[in-house]
């Protein structure tokens, strides 16, 4: 089933300083969202919210339709898969071993993993190019080939929804764009749920349905991409000049940054 957030009068702090004060949004089922905004805008803090890592002080966030609250977290890793910005192991675990793990919430207690678990890891890891180092141990891994391996993780955790924050930084373009070929058509075919923070203002028009601008812990911008990725969007935002074009190549809009 498709997982739609809905966020109202969201007010949250870290000690004295104020992230969010009354901020209200909707993220539809079915979309692929890009989270976008300069440093310290509140993305990341956004997706620690919604994925119940941290509790607002006021407001409400229902996850389609029910109360984040009302969710314990069994409940909410089968609904929710998380890609973070930075994992980090420190056990010689294998590749196929972490990917497994995203089946751990489907499995009962003590219970080994059945035919389907293994069938949804190996698809998993065929999916983000990483069976022919299943075996290796994750510790011995670049940076980029374990964001592969957390990706293939939340694959494996098949929640119609998954939460990205900033998993495609640590990767090379050519497997950036595979991964965001993949999520795209999963979006796109099966109904999947994406809501992703993300740097690169170029990669997210071309694969995001909708964009959420955030500055200061504000909604500057939500709507699709011809609706909000405007270049008076970018310089309110960004405080950058711009010139948005559609590039015929790729049949999306880009920018080129002119200072």
């Amino acid at each position: 089933m498709p997982m739609g957030y809905t966020l109202t009068d969201i007010c949250f702090s870290y000690e004295n300083r104020a992230i969010f004060s009354g901020i209200s949004l909707e993220m539809e089922s079915g979309c692929f969202h890009g989270v976008l905004g300069p440093n310290g805008s509140g993305k990341t803090t956004l997706l620690d919210l919604i994925t119940g890592h941290l509790k607002p002080q006021n407001g409400n966030i229902l996850l389609d339709g029910r109360p984040l609250d009302d969710l314990n977290v069994g409940e909410l890793a089968k609904k929710c898969a998380l890609v973070p910005q930075d994992f980090r192991v420190n056990f010689p675990f294998t590749v196929a071993q972490v990917v497994m793990m995203g089946r751990y919430p489907h499995l009962g207690r003590f219970s080994a993993p059945e035919a389907r678990d293994r069938e949804l890891v190996d698809q998993a890891m065929a999916a983000t190019g990483i069976s022919d180092f299943s075996l290796r141990r994750v510790t011995e891994l670049s940076g980029g080939e374990r964001q592969r391996v957390v990706f293939a993780r939340a694959l494996a955790q098949d929640a119609p929804c998954l939460i990205l924050d900033e998993a495609f930084s640590n990767l090379d373009i050519r497997h950036a764009l595979a991964l965001m070929t993949l999520v795209a058509d999963r979006v796109k075919h099966n109904g999947l749920t994406v809501i992703s923070v993300m740097q690169d203002l170029n990669l997210a028009a071309r694969f995001c349905g909708s964009l959420l601008f955030l500055k200061n812990g504000r909604v500057a911008a939500h709507g699709t991409v011809d609706e909000v990725f405007t270049e008076s969007v970018i310089k309110a935002v960004f405080n950058v000049s711009s010139r948005v074009y559609f590039d015929e190549t790729i049949h999306c809009k880009q920018v080129v940054f002119i200072k």
